[in-house]
């Protein structure tokens, strides 16, 4: 590929990024694309800005973790949530989201919160019990833009693509399959 056709795919990619309401700072990396009952939609990831939670995060997808989970809540103009993996058990729906059995079991460990990356629409960012270094499975995207969660949670990604499915979901949908897609570099 040439440069030139680099420079205006990387030109376009920025376009559709900003259309959502958030923006790309620098390069990008994985891709994770989200197949709901409702339609698809991908985010890319910040590995340069948060790169422990994109790390953990992309090892969940591929172990297949949140395939078959529920969206856990889902508040317009606020943020769609899931990463429980009890969301499965609609018996157990009244619990989802709350306890340590809440999540995977392997905390991020650490916060990586960076005023690069806010929370504009489409911003997607890891939940946590009260510790940002807690933070583990659960992933939310925000609907609006949210000031008030700026500096509390870890953003490290955001949507690209389907920002019409995400405001589309429903407490209780189901997240039928998620998957990593690699980028190529853009320079």
């Amino acid at each position: 590929m040439t440069r030139t056709l680099k420079l205006l795919l990387g030109a376009v990619m920025f376009g559709l990024s900003g259309a959502t309401g958030a923006t790309q700072h620098g390069l990008a990396g994985p891709v994770v694309v989200v197949e709901t009952v409702r339609g698809t939609f991908a985010f890319e990831t910040y590995p340069n800005e948060a790169p422990k939670a994109v790390a953990h995060v992309i090892d969940l997808v591929k172990r297949g973790f949140y395939d078959g989970q529920r969206i856990q809540r889902a508040v317009p103009g606020f943020v769609v949530q899931w990463g429980d993996p009890r969301s499965r058990d609609l018996a157990q729906q009244s619990e989802w989201g709350r306890g340590p059995q809440a999540s995977s079991g392997t905390p991020v460990g650490v916060g990586e919160i960076s005023k690069k990356h806010l929370h504009v629409r489409g911003a997607v960012a890891l939940a946590h019990p009260g510790d940002p270094a807690k933070a583990d499975s659960q992933l939310y995207v925000a609907l609006d833009a949210r000031p008030d969660l700026d500096g509390k949670y870890t953003v490290f990604g955001a949507v690209i693509e389907g920002i019409d499915v995400v405001e589309s979901l429903q407490a209780g949908d189901v997240i039928t399959r998620m998957a990593v897609r690699e980028r190529e570099p853009l320079f």
